[in-house]
């Protein structure tokens, strides 16, 4: 059955599409039928409220289209194109001819055809209509659930809303109930380098080699996370501020240096670096971002010495 409420547009000078046909498609149940006299005239109103079927003649008709696509990918939607012209379908239908229009008829064919050719176009847009509904629907829920993900998909570590979560927890527990937390940032000084040279499918098989293995030297109730393709996150709460030392974290540096990763492309050398900072209760309250960028500027030093960087950070007054 024909939507009542399904938008058509007839564009002419009338010449070919006039108010007989608009009342045509009344006697088929369409309601919402507009009529335009150019293309100025028929955007005007497209801009007013969009259509959703679109009847234009000949090479003007061909232009409006263009112009029409343009809008529709501006507002997300998606316009039925209906053309009458003399041109064979071949010529303007092909999909190499790179035109706008989803339909076509003849003029001398306009009354015989008119009305089942935008029967077509309303089951088309009906389908549509609701295919562009079901996707808005899923990347809201994509979304949604993105926003609410705690694991990174690529490691099956966590991820920097884990971090954050985590980390909150634990400067919680802190406060309360005393001892330290060590923060680790862990980074791939190549990482760019490597990236270029042998390209993304390798370096993703590295990060999960690197996320493999730190999870193999660190202890179950540590957490780990992966900030971004080059930098690992290791956070450890140790009863004592003074257990937040280089020393206590050698194996670490060692297992991610001095060991290769095995690859694709053969065992690949890593040139990782680690910086510490160590708080514990007499540092709080303490912005979280003041954690990150002290460790942040940590790293370019364990980068250049080829060491742990450690800081503990100063108690407040």
């Amino acid at each position: 059955m024909p939507n009542p409420d399904l938008s058509i547009l007839l564009v002419s000078d009338g010449h070919l599409v006039s108010s007989a046909f608009g009342s045509s498609l009344q006697r088929a149940g369409y309601q919402d039928i507009r009529q335009a006299n150019d293309a100025v005239l028929a955007l005007e109103q497209i801009d007013q409220r969009a259509a959703s079927v679109v009847v234009c003649v000949g090479e003007a008709g061909l232009k409006l289209a263009e112009k029409v696509r343009q809008r529709d990918e501006m507002n997300d939607h998606y316009t039925y194109m209906l053309l009458i012209s003399s041109e064979t379908p071949l010529s303007l239908l092909d999909d190499t001819s790179d035109n706008d229009i989803d339909d076509l008829i003849a003029p001398e064919d306009i009354e015989r055809l008119l009305l089942t050719r935008v029967l077509a176009a309303d089951r088309q847009c009906s389908t549509l209509q609701r295919l562009r509904q079901e996707n808005r629907l899923l990347r809201q829920n994509i979304a949604s659930l993105e926003q609410r993900n705690l694991v990174d998909s690529l490691t099956g570590l966590g991820n920097s809303r884990y971090l954050r979560q985590k980390l909150t927890d634990s400067l919680r527990q802190v406060q309360a109930r005393g001892g330290a937390i060590c923060y680790l940032l862990i980074g791939v000084q190549q990482a760019s380098e490597l990236q270029r040279e042998y390209g993304n499918d390798f370096y993703d098989e590295l990060l999960q080699g690197v996320a493999r293995r730190l999870q193999q030297l660190v202890r179950p109730l540590d957490v780990l996370a992966r900030l971004d393709d080059q930098h690992f996150v290791l956070m450890t709460m140790p009863p004592d501020l003074r257990d937040c030392a280089p020393s206590s974290f050698k194996r670490l540096y060692d297992g991610l240096n001095l060991k290769p990763f095995m690859t694709n492309v053969g065992p690949v050398e890593l040139k990782a670096g680690i910086s510490l900072v160590g708080l514990d209760s007499k540092c709080l309250p303490l912005d979280q971002q003041t954690l990150f960028d002290e460790a942040a500027q940590l790293l370019a030093q364990s980068y250049a010495d080829g060491v742990v960087s450690a800081k503990r950070l100063p108690a407040r007054d």
